[in-house]
């Protein structure tokens, strides 16, 4: 990262290539004498946990100041859903691989939503309506590809996972980041969200949406337009009526969120709730 302004003091950079040219004795090879801020042991350890959640906090906001990122479009959606034409991966049976393979649909509405988000971002520079994703494959990709195929940034928050997820092709290089702690990628994903899109997916998405629409409910957030994508889906998967009888959330409180089938529906939402021109693709 560039040093906003110049310095006559030497640099952190400068003393760590300093301290590893000094000569091997048994105090330099000490834990003890390494610099605190280049002591891997020291900045993985248990008492450090808290310094790290502010590291990762700090990294891609600075890096998004710089790129001078005022407000985004989120993309939620499940990895496992693959392009049309391309066989379903994640499938574990015949049943998972026909619903999959019909749920490609949903990878080509969030590809065209991207692009539509995306074409309203250029009337701000790229610096409004910026769309993320988690950076994954799936409905991930097929969001920075939407932006992509507009010659629009998009940023993808990727997270460390025991199957390695590795960003797609598709996300700006310059915001691709990377996260240790869910908690400090869920603020990302939400600092600067005026609109948040969730598709068909497993337990992490329906973990995204019903912290989104929580934050919502309490009034910890400022109403923005929360869109499901995928009548028939969300339908089967959530029963809603049944919350609002049991009296469990208000019989008002799916009014906090759209269900939509189609990226053209999904982004005339938006569009007539921040009272934006008309875009086409």
């Amino acid at each position: 990262m560039a040093r906003r302004r110049p310095t006559s003091l030497r640099t952190s950079q400068e003393d760590i290539a300093a301290s590893k040219r000094a000569p091997s004795t048994p105090q330099t090879e000490s834990h003890a004498f390494r610099l605190a801020f280049a002591d891997d042991d020291f900045m993985t350890s248990e008492d450090t946990r808290g310094i790290r959640f502010q590291l990762e906090y700090l990294k891609p906001e600075f890096r998004m100041r710089e790129a001078g990122i005022n407000s985004t479009v989120v993309l939620f959606g499940g990895a496992r859903i693959p392009e049309p034409g391309k066989p379903a991966w994640a499938a574990k049976n015949e049943t998972q691989k026909k619903n999959l393979e019909a749920a490609s649909r949903y990878y080509e509405e969030a590809r065209r939503f991207a692009q539509l988000a995306s074409t309203a971002s250029k009337a701000s520079d790229y610096k409004d309506f910026v769309v993320v994703t988690g950076g994954g494959p799936g409905v991930m990709e097929a969001g920075n590809r939407g932006a992509a195929d507009v010659g629009a940034p998009s940023i993808g928050l990727n997270i460390v996972l025991p199957h390695e997820q590795a960003p797609n092709h598709y996300v700006t290089p310059e915001l691709s980041f990377n996260f240790h702690y869910f908690a400090t990628r869920k603020i990302h994903f939400l600092i600067r969200a005026k609109a948040v899109a969730v598709f068909p997916g497993g337990f992490g998405t329906l973990d995204e949406f019903f912290e989104t629409l929580t934050l919502i409910q309490t009034g910890r957030m400022d109403k923005v337009p929360l869109l499901l994508f995928g009548a028939e889906f969300w339908s089967k998967v959530i029963n809603f009526e049944a919350l609002a009888e049991a009296g469990t959330i208000a019989p008002t409180d799916p009014e906090l969120f759209s269900i939509v089938d189609t990226a053209e529906e999904g982004w005339e939402v938006i569009r007539k709730f921040y009272d934006l021109p008309e875009v086409t693709v």
